[in-house]
């Protein structure tokens, strides 16, 4: 007999349909799986035999032939137990085909026969109910991640037997509830808080103007300034997350086996070593799964001590920063994931860490300088928007009894300038200024004359590229939209350059 059981499959973050047809007939035992299946789906044999077992049925003994349609779409996971467990139950039998409800079964089989967690579960739910599915059997692991999909009747199973007994009807179970996303975002109170960093003014605004438009932003300074503790701030000033935003970083971190939580309620904060792979950075592998740039999606990705990276692997961060999103191709697959994130990048101005430093001298040489900083190319520090010079505080700033602005305070500019961003990009699908492209910046940033020509001046005189200038811009106009000004004045272009001056000044 022939049995066909509907799944879900992923490729990258897009899911597939995938149908499970299963064919059981006479002659020697055999366990044929076809359908471009890898090694985790041909293994599922021996999964599938014992939870079968397990679960009070009994293993067919027949010559089974297994297809995973489309044929020609690689299938990956061990996601496909479940739906070819359930297949050969039906085909052998012991369960009732036409009383099989037209479910989408998804779910990994222990030998015991429980039904397991997979990744990618997410996005596959979100693709099969765009492509008209509602009805969908998934782990109990899984739940959570399927709590905030509208237009799913989803169901989680524990077991091989709850899963068959709910499809054929002799089982009641309850849909899993749908909640409101914004009613489970609670206020957070951060351990890094801004009102805890003594001293510092210049960065703390350039930290605020980075956040404010989503520029990307550079520390340098000697070791112990506060280059780190200024960064891991950065999360408590940040806009909240809307839920569409937090549905693509979920949908990511589900496909990477990272969503603990069920699902993203805070912006993410990655923070990779400088020993981390290009790979890892990147993305890819034999899964071609994504990486720490693409987790870093609508949130930051923190580089400390940034010369100490590779330059190969800095240079592949090249393409994301201009283009928020990174394609990543391997023998058999090619899969685009997105890659907008804010970049705050931390590094020593030399190998001692004291060079240009007003409270230590330096004691490395001009072409010890010169290597050190080489390691960062000019197209890599074009792109990003602002470079501030961090010194060590003074005794003074550090007995100073009362707390600096807090972060909640900062976070309110910050959200009245996204606010006022979002009004005027949103009709285009941007968020913040940051993404602007270029006809955007020759509609919104409109100079005043005396700031035209401050720009011409700069641009001249710092040998700005075409990139940098349009990045001054792009500064200016989030400076301008913390001020509430609809034109950028000669002020605004002033600090906005101050900003871009730094890869000069340390450049040997």
């Amino acid at each position: 007999m022939l049995a066909l059981i509907r799944s879900y499959g992923l490729k990258g973050l897009d899911g597939f349909p995938v149908q499970a047809e299963i064919d059981l007939h006479m002659g020697m035992p055999t366990y044929d799986i076809v359908g471009l299946a890898d090694t985790a789906v041909k293994e599922s044999k021996e999964r599938v035999r014992s939870a079968i077992k397990n679960s009070g049925y009994s293993y067919p003994v027949a010559s089974m032939v297994i297809n995973l349609a489309p044929a020609d779409i690689k299938k990956e996971g061990s996601l496909y137990d479940l739906p070819i467990a359930l297949g050969l139950l039906t085909a052998s039998k012991q369960v009732e085909y036409s009383a099989l409800k037209p479910a989408v079964f998804v779910g990994e089989l222990s030998l015991n026969g429980e039904v397991r967690k997979v990744n990618g579960l997410l996005p596959m739910i979100i693709s099969a109910v765009q492509n008209g599915e509602h009805l969908f059997v998934i782990p109990k692991e899984n739940e959570k991640e399927a709590m905030f999909i509208e237009g799913a009747e989803i169901y989680a199973v524990e077991t091989l037997r709850q899963a068959v007994e709910f499809a054929t009807g002799e089982r009641t179970l309850q849909p899993v509830a749908v909640k409101n996303w914004q009613s489970t975002v609670e206020h957070r109170d951060y351990d890094n808080d801004f009102k805890y960093i003594k001293g510092q003014y210049a960065a703390k605004r350039a930290m605020e103007i980075a956040v404010a438009g989503g520029h990307n932003i550079l520390m340098v300074g000697p070791p112990g300034a506060g280059k780190t503790m200024l960064a891991k701030a950065v999360p408590s000033i940040m806009p909240n997350l809307t839920f569409d935003e937090a549905l693509e970083v979920a949908k990511i971190h589900s496909v990477s086996g990272q969503l603990d939580a069920g699902f993203i309620f805070e912006r993410p904060f990655r923070t990779p070593h400088h020993t981390s792979t290009t790979v890892a950075l990147t993305g890819g592998g034999n899964k071609a799964r994504p990486g720490e740039i693409s987790l870093a999606h609508n949130g930051v990705l923190f580089l400390d001590e940034l010369p100490e990276y590779p330059r190969a692997t800095l240079e592949t961060l090249r393409q994301p920063l201009e283009d928020g999103v990174i394609t990543i191709s391997r023998n058999a697959v090619s899969v685009t994931y997105p890659a907008d994130f804010m970049l705050i990048a931390s590094m020593n101005p030399c190998p001692c860490g004291n060079y240009g430093s007003a409270t230590a001298e330096c004691t490395c040489s001009a072409s010890q300088i010169h290597r050190y900083l080489s390691k960062l190319s000019g197209p890599l520090l074009d792109r990003i928007d602002i470079h501030i010079e961090v010194d060590n505080v003074t005794y003074d700033d550090l007995q100073v009894g009362d707390f600096a602005e807090s972060s909640a305070e900062i976070r309110k500019r910050v959200n009245s300038a996204r606010q006022i961003q979002l009004e005027r990009l949103s009709s285009k699908g941007l968020r913040c200024n940051a993404q602007m492209k270029s006809a955007d910046i020759k509609k919104y940033c409109n100079l005043t004359s005396d700031s035209s020509a401050l720009v011409r001046e700069s641009f001249e005189r710092f040998n700005l590229s075409a990139r940098a200038y349009t990045r001054v811009l792009k500064v200016a106009r989030t400076i301008a939209d913390l001020d509430g000004s609809e034109n950028i004045t000669a002020r605004h272009i002033a600090e906005s350059l101050q900003y871009r001056a730094l890869d000069r000044k340390y450049r040997v």
